[in-house]
């Protein structure tokens, strides 16, 4: 194993620290942070400092993303949980391959739906342990490892369990966060006793500890220490902690005395999918997502629709382009909410919607001075729609479309050309806290359907769809760009506008991803209760003067967020520059977006 030595020097682009969640202060475009050797993109400086460092010490990109990635759910824990979801795309060099990890547990085999409807509104899967789905994150780590890093668990699990054992300073985004949330962790002890120590939130530069969890990382760990054999063995022994061992007996023993679902068996039974992406070409580019069970088959289906505008002639930002981009988006999101779940329950016409003529079709229903006003109608793939659930039902009083504040994306290239790309996430508010584990487990159920005959009607086995999509895109097959960001269903369009910010408009990658942004709400929202919001679309304060007016004109309900809004998502990219190889990075300024390079 390899020993820990000092850091080189690191460049960082450091942002958001604002007093509110929603909101960074005026920045002043950053200096371009450029690199040869290797460079970690995360949403927090210690998290991508880490990464880096194992980069340095001669890990691979596998291994400095894992790494970051357990560290970010320390960091971070009220965006992203060490035992949530970790959907992940890597990509080899040598064997030019793309491979999808798919980080997302299923419902446990005793779910019981009635049970959900009866102990919920009726409606949307209620909060609690009963919206919980078997924990895929540790699973996914171990299995990257294992198949295609060279370290072992020790090494990549060891500054998470340091920054959770002999916690950190307390930072203004993460105290705040938890102090506008607090009620909901007063509901459960164990998470009071982590996130509200001494009966309240956390102050700023107050020490933050999460000993039980840095416990359980320990064990597995240990596990992993303890077991002879070769690397393949010992790391197999940290998943059997987990899944087969201590961790899950907490886990099992906690759901039979609270009436949940999880039993030992579904936790044993628990391995992470290794699969293929799903890809589409746009003008030359090849883009990669995950499968149907997450929702980035919406981004690739946008930019198909897209493929056939032009887009100087559009103009960047103007109304002409701003509406364009939302009806696209409007027309990918209805197919979503019509045909995408999960494949092993669902068949997705996944190679119809993402089709050329498919797109054209779809292209064609888009009035230029008209907006739909409300969800279009599904679309026809194959001459007929595969999966109707209705029309969905307006919510009643306006307000926030409700953007999700939980989940964060990481992403790494290295000296080699290999890539990592993930979008790690579950909240700590909405499920009770494992006694003595410190571990809050995947609260994914959220996004299943209580209706039946819908994609994500909940069933024991089944995934519910993910919101995280992280991507890697490709250029003439070369490596172009790593990106991804958090924020429920604002993915897709921020993702979409800084990819198009990039590729059509020469930006460089910080400035695509500082570049003002808007969102379409206009769908259920993936989160329960699903709130909807006909013809809902969202802009920053900072998009060019007379935009929202014009798009009001054309029917867009047009609500206006602050510049720098970390409700439209906080993009982070690393494009690697096809003359020179040099790795550039983009890190957004809505949330604490960082760089490190060497």
């Amino acid at each position: 194993m390899r020993r820990f030595i000092s850091p080189l020097t690191f460049a960082f682009i450091a942002f958001n620290t604002a007093a509110s969640a929603q909101v960074a202060p005026a920045i002043p475009p950053a200096t371009p942070i450029l690199a040869h050797n290797g460079m970690v993109v995360a949403q927090e400086s210690r998290a991508a400092r880490i990464g880096v460092e194992m980069l340095d010490r001669g890990g691979n990109a596998i291994d400095a993303g894992v790494t970051a990635s357990m560290a970010l759910s320390i960091l971070q824990p009220d965006m992203v949980c060490f035992a949530g979801v970790a959907p992940t795309l890597i990509y080899l060099k040598k064997e030019d391959r793309v491979i999808s990890l798919a980080g997302l547990g299923y419902w446990p085999a005793a779910t019981d739906v009635k049970r959900l409807i009866a102990e919920g509104d009726g409606t949307a899967v209620p909060e609690g342990l009963l919206r919980t789905v078997i924990p895929a994150a540790p699973a996914t780590h171990i299995e990257a490892l294992r198949r295609y890093g060279t370290i072992f668990f020790e090494e990549a699990a060891t500054p998470a369990m340091e920054l959770a054992k002999h916690g950190f300073a307390m930072y203004p985004f993460l105290a705040n966060y938890i102090e506008e949330h607090a009620d909901r962790y007063r509901r459960w002890p164990d998470n009071a006793k982590i996130f509200l120590p001494g009966g309240g939130a956390p102050k700023v530069g107050e020490l933050f500890i999460q000993e039980d969890l840095g416990r359980s990382i320990g064990g597995m760990i240990e596990a992993e220490r303890s077991t002879r054999g070769d690397r393949d063995k010992k790391l197999r022994a940290a998943h059997e902690f987990f899944y087969h061992g201590p961790i899950a007996d907490a886990i099992a023993d906690y759901h039979v005395k609270n009436r949940g679902f999880m039993t030992k068996a579904d936790l044993a039974g628990f391995e992470v999918p290794v699969e293929d992406s799903i890809s589409v070409n746009y003008r030359g580019y090849q883009l990669h997502s995950c499968d149907v069970w997450c929702q980035g088959i919406t981004l690739l289906q946008t930019l198909k629709i897209l493929e056939g505008c032009d887009f100087k002639a559009l103009g960047l930002n103007s109304p002409d382009y701003v509406h364009t981009v939302i009806e696209a988006l409007d027309l990918a999101f209805a197919d979503r909410e019509a045909y995408v779940g999960d494949p092993k329950f669902v068949r997705v016409p996944t190679a119809a919607l993402l089709s050329d003529a498919y797109a054209a079709r779809q292209r064609a229903r888009i009035n230029p001075k008209r907006a739909f006003g409300k969800m279009p109608d599904p679309g026809n793939p194959e001459g007929k729609v595969a999966h109707s659930a209705g029309s969905p039902v307006a919510s009643a009083a306006r307000g926030e479309a409700g953007i999700a504040p939980d989940t964060i994306y990481g992403c790494v290239v290295d000296r080699e050309g290999n890539a990592y790309s993930a979008t790690i996430s579950d909240v700590s508010h909405d499920t009770p806290v494992i006694p003595g584990t410190g571990l809050v487990i995947s609260s994914r159920g959220t996004q299943g359907r209580l209706t039946p005959g819908h994609p994500l009607e909940v069933q024991p086995g089944k995934r519910p769809r993910l919101t995280p999509n992280p991507s890697l895109a490709f250029r003439d097959g070369k490596l172009f760009m790593a990106f991804g960001t958090p924020g429920g269903d604002g993915q897709p369009p921020a993702m979409l506008q800084v990819f198009l910010n990039i590729v059509e408009f020469g930006m460089t990658v910080q400035q695509a991803v500082e570049a003002p942004r808007f969102s379409s709400w206009n769908f259920p929202n993936s989160f329960a209760p699903h709130a909807y919001f006909p013809g809902r679309m969202n802009m920053e304060a900072n998009m060019p003067d007379g935009v929202a007016e014009e798009l009001r004109k054309r029917g867009h309900d047009v609500e206006v967020w602050p510049r720098y809004s970390s409700w439209t998502a906080a993009v982070c990219a690393i494009k690697v520059d096809p003359a020179t190889g040099l790795r550039h990075a983009g890190a957004d300024p809505r949330r604490e977006g960082y760089a490190a390079a060497w």
